[in-house]
């Protein structure tokens, strides 16, 4: 597979995405449907680690751990790409994809709800992306894509504010900083050059080993050994399989197809599918503000995906 390398350009013009062959366009958009639905996935798993006797650095484990067990029969192909990215780069994605990214969104999740984790990190990821892209690269987003960008945040409040609290705002508040890390991990990929299946060593490798380090010295606590396989199991397949492995080479498949901007906002319709897995799996309940949240969310990256601002890839 062919992969865009954007290493050794210039900041502005290195963020600049080229035009793709239309059939490269669907594979992206395949991808990324692909991604959304492992994540609504994640996001209601991250929300039943509360209720599970498992502990988060459990299940970080199985995100982590499992995609770098099976990906590493690739790593000696990839190691001398590896060696040469840049310092941001590799910071970018263990950092906005990983350890701590995976903590943060726990944390915020344990405080709120499955729509919550899912409208939060994926709702508000296409302005993370834009934000980031515009403070580190001066890159300005199209008119089309801030419409659709206002019109996905008008309906991520509609789904979060009625159902938010004061003992929610702690919650919310981390599940918004691990949208920036994931903003930060996105043009990381991009920016990197990397296969797909580098992408996911890169990621996968040094998280699992920080994270076994951190059990071994007792800094986070792991009950894996007194949880029976049966309750693990629906972690290692979402956790594992799913985020760990479908969800991380779709997504950086999406992500060098139709780029980091168009990604972050079909990622977006997340909330609609996290909120829609939430009511039958974990008791959550319909509501009408969420129904309309849902609707105007949907709105708006049909909005962002439109003929007319996909001559060039935002």
């Amino acid at each position: 597979m062919q992969v865009e390398n954007v290493k050794n350009t210039g900041a502005v013009q290195a963020f600049q995405e080229m035009q793709t062959q239309p059939h490269g366009m669907a594979f992206g958009y395949i991808a990324m449907v692909i991604a959304v639905i492992a994540w609504s996935l994640f996001a209601v798993s991250i929300r039943a680690i509360g209720s599970s006797s498992l502990s988060v650095a459990d299940v970080a484990l199985f995100r982590f751990g499992i995609p770098a067990l099976l990906l590493l029969p690739w790593l000696p192909a990839r190691l001398h790409r590896l060696s040469s990215l840049r310092p941001t780069e590799i910071i970018a994605i263990l950092v906005g994809g990983g350890i701590p990214y995976f903590f943060i969104a726990s944390a915020g999740g344990h405080l709120t709800s499955a729509a919550h984790v899912a409208a939060l990190i994926a709702g508000t990821s296409p302005l993370s992306v834009t934000l980031l892209a515009f403070l580190l690269f001066r890159h300005r987003a199209r008119t089309t894509q801030l419409r659709a960008i206002l019109l996905i945040l008008l309906g991520v409040s509609w789904m979060v504010l009625p159902g938010f609290n004061t003992a929610m705002i702690g919650g919310g508040s981390l599940l918004l900083l691990a949208s920036l890390f994931w903003g930060a991990y996105t043009l990381a990929i991009r920016r990197s050059g990397l296969d797909t299946i580098g992408c996911v060593l890169l990621l996968s490798l040094p998280s699992t080993l920080l994270l076994l380090c951190l059990m071994m010295a007792g800094v986070v606590e792991s009950h894996l050994r007194s949880v029976a396989l049966h309750e693990m199991l629906p972690f290692l397949l979402v956790q594992g399989l799913g985020t760990g492995i479908v969800s991380s080479l779709s997504y950086t498949v999406a992500v060098q197809r139709l780029g980091p901007g168009r990604s972050a906002l079909i990622g977006s319709l997340c909330p609609v599918l996290a909120y829609l897995l939430a009511v039958p799996l974990l008791g959550e309940h319909f509501s009408t503000p969420n129904v309309i949240g849902v609707v105007v969310i949907t709105l708006g990256v049909i909005l962002a995906n439109t003929p007319s601002s996909q001559s060039s890839k935002s």
